[in-house]
């Protein structure tokens, strides 16, 4: 086991704040309708224009939990290559505007802070990040915070 930390604390301070490229994409309507059946939602306002339409919507939106369908960029970590384990560590989510058929969203995820520990298995390290998700009308409509552990 190695006893000295992993990454210095410069190295540390370089990444936060890290950016990935953005990933847009644009949702559609059948695939807000397969991931509502695919998490046995049956609320109409996923995949009932009828009823969407006469809702404070206007028309149909897509579940909150969506967003974890889509693909999100990780900023380059190349510093964390000698870690070959990863662990999700959970995440947190602020939901700000609702999600449409023909949106165009794009994620960005930035790096918030990197932290190490040692663990009984070994060294680990921690890196916090929040995703913002946009519309194409660059309001937000949701961030991500999420917790990944390298070991």
């Amino acid at each position: 086991m190695t006893e000295g930390p992993v990454l210095s604390d410069e190295t540390r301070q370089a990444m936060m704040g890290r950016e990935s490229e953005p990933v847009s994409i644009v949702v559609e309507r059948g695939a807000i309708r397969r991931f509502a059946e695919a998490i046995d939602d049956p609320n109409p306002l996923w995949t009932d224009e009828a009823v969407a339409r006469r809702s404070r919507y206007g028309g149909i939106i897509a579940p909150p939990t969506f967003l974890r369908s889509i693909p999100r960029a990780v900023p380059s970590m190349p510093e964390l290559e000698p870690l070959k384990r990863t662990l999700d560590g959970g995440s947190e989510w602020r939901y700000e505007e609702p999600v449409r058929a023909g949106d165009t969203i794009t994620a960005v995820t930035k790096v918030a802070s990197v932290n190490q520990r040692r663990l009984s298995i070994g060294p680990a390290i921690f890196v916090s990040a929040e995703t913002t998700y946009t519309n194409q009308l660059g309001q937000t409509v949701a961030a991500q915070r999420s917790t990944m552990i390298r070991y």
